[in-house]
């Protein structure tokens, strides 16, 4: 429940930004575009969970997952400044550790979980990230219209702060799986465990490109107040948390690529109910409740098929997925604010059906492999 509650902190740090866009803008002196470039660019700094899976795949995990909050907390600090540049620095650093977090937390669950159970493990696990929606989002809400836009950075620095010293001084008595504690093997990640990742890694692509958008297409378009918008994304995440608790409940049984092709179905049917809502709030989260229900419920079982790629490998595995997924999230999240600029929220939708399409047949070339 500690790494739970610390990956909540580390995922509200992350997930509440895409939504106060407009709010940021004004707080940097800048415009929507520029924001999501720095966000679109910043996400390519998950490349740097390349650097641990050796690490992960020794063991090592709770002490990259220590020094992974600690500078999370220092991202925000230096965030404060209130100038864009740093800002942009301290992104890109928080990716960083958000990245190495949740691949240490993958990594540490699957070398001590078996595959039958370990959907409802990590979907358990990534409930932290509809929270960081359902309790973070309002909270932030609260913070800036109290406070101004600098106290969300203040708040969540302390508390990553925090998280660090108490994941590093908690210890837990489980015992690494029999193939976890086999010498490190060297040998490059197998084909079938590319075609996993790059699923994965679609799906990450298909969420992201939409998400980073929704806060101030919400506001543009179907006039949501920054208050506002936090009970939307209050809402989304109480739907985001059944999505996950689904895939805890259901994937092992179900068997969790079938699964992640449904919801990933599902998110598409989402995305396509909100290019028709034009200026009806009620259409727009009509589509947008159904998107985040199948994009959540299939990324979050994408993570245990994907632990499962290369058993001996899985620090690897992990690694190289987390890699994969930010770097293609990156571009998609600089082209989702040209697109939509451009073209509306009709832009960045046509990019997330595409990828979506490709990670649906990526997962059918995966489930007839195997």
């Amino acid at each position: 429940m500690q790494l739970t509650g610390a990956k909540a902190v580390i995922n509200t740090a992350l997930r509440w930004l895409p939504f106060f866009l407009p709010t940021l803008a004004g707080a940097f002196s800048t415009t929507t575009v520029r924001l999501t470039t720095i966000l679109g660019v910043g996400e390519t700094a998950g490349l740097s969970t390349l650097l641990i899976g050796r690490q992960l795949d020794g063991g090592q995990e709770r002490r990259i997952m220590v020094g992974a909050l600690g500078l999370a907390a220092v991202s925000y600090a230096g965030a404060l400044v209130g100038n864009l540049w740093i800002f942009a620095v301290s992104y890109v650093t928080l990716i960083v550790a958000a990245s190495a977090f949740t691949v240490s937390g993958h990594a540490f669950l699957s070398r001590r979980v078996p595959f039958q159970r370990r959907a409802r493990t990590i979907g358990v696990f990534e409930t932290s990230w509809a929270s960081a929606l359902l309790v973070g989002a309002p909270l932030i809400a609260v913070l800036i219209n109290l406070f101004g836009w600098r106290a969300p950075f203040a708040v969540l620095s302390a508390l990553l702060a925090l998280m660090a010293f108490t994941v590093g001084r908690s210890r837990d008595g489980s015992v690494p799986l029999a193939d976890a504690t086999a010498p490190v093997v060297r040998q490059p990640l197998t084909l079938d465990a590319w075609i996993l990742i790059g699923a994965s890694a679609a799906i990450a692509t298909t969420g992201l490109t939409t998400i980073v958008i929704a806060g101030t297409w919400l506001n543009d378009v179907l006039g949501v107040t920054t208050g506002g918008v936090g009970l939307v994304a209050m809402a989304f995440g109480a739907a985001e948390f059944a999505a996950s608790s689904s895939s805890a409940a259901i994937a092992d049984r179900a068997g969790p690529i079938q699964s992640t092709r449904v919801a990933l179905s599902i998110a598409v049917v989402g995305l396509l109910v909100m290019s028709q809502a034009g200026t009806s709030l009620a259409v727009g989260a009509l589509g947008l409740l159904i998107f985040f229900l199948g994009f959540e419920f299939s990324i979050v079982t994408s993570f245990s098929i994907v632990s499962e790629a290369m058993p001996q490998a899985r620090g690897r595995a992990l690694a190289a997925n987390s890699a994969v997924g930010t770097a293609a999230r990156g571009v998609g999240i600089v082209i989702s604010g040209v697109t939509y600029e451009s073209f509306g929220i009709k832009g960045p939708i046509t990019i997330s059906v595409s990828t979506a399409v490709i990670g649906l047949a990526l997962l059918t070339i995966g489930i007839r492999r195997s």
